[in-house]
């Protein structure tokens, strides 16, 4: 809808009308509500079915506090042959850069207090990306942080991405 001459985009939750931000800080306050600590557990069992040929370089992440946590999962890819590398905010308005992490190395809180690896370690450009939500739908559309950087990440590298979050994170319609 157009106010005061910008663009807004208003969503209907519940019967309530939203902007973006306040759907964020719904999506946010839920996904605490369904935090589970088994989540990596459960997911990992899903590995194989993913069917990410052996060698892919699979990008993922580092989760969040309350976030869908994809550490088990990714051990798991690795141990059947895919390449986990992590992705880094390179700048405000750029595509994310991923990052191989080195022996012994660990991710540390980057510019957004996201753990992410240093800019000096080896750089690789994903097959596939691991991708955390805020929220989903069930046509596939997606509610991030908004930042735009898994946009502009998707955009520019046109790999398929698999979205990381709780059963109860999804929404009817994005």
């Amino acid at each position: 809808s157009e106010r005061l001459g910008n663009r807004h985009q208003w969503y209907v939750v519940g019967g309530l009308m939203l902007s973006k931000s306040d759907l964020r800080a719904t999506a946010r306050q839920k996904r605490l509500t369904l935090a589970r600590k088994d989540f990596a557990a459960e997911i990992v069992r899903h590995a194989e079915a993913l069917q990410i040929p052996k060698g892919a370089i699979v990008g993922g992440y580092h989760a969040l506090p309350g976030e869908a946590d994809p550490a088990l999962l990714l051990e798991r890819l690795a141990a059947l042959g895919c390449s986990i590398v992590y992705p880094r905010v390179a700048g405000k308005d750029a595509a994310l850069q991923f990052h191989y992490v080195p022996d012994g190395e660990v991710l540390a809180p980057g510019a957004v207090g996201v753990h992410e690896p240093l800019d000096i370690w080896p750089r690789a450009v994903p097959d596939i990306l691991l991708v955390p939500l805020l929220a989903f739908d069930p046509s596939g559309y997606r509610l991030g942080y908004g930042g735009g950087f898994y946009d502009r990440t998707l955009a520019l590298l046109k790999v398929p991405a698999i979205g990381i979050a709780y059963a109860g994170q999804q929404m009817a319609s994005l």
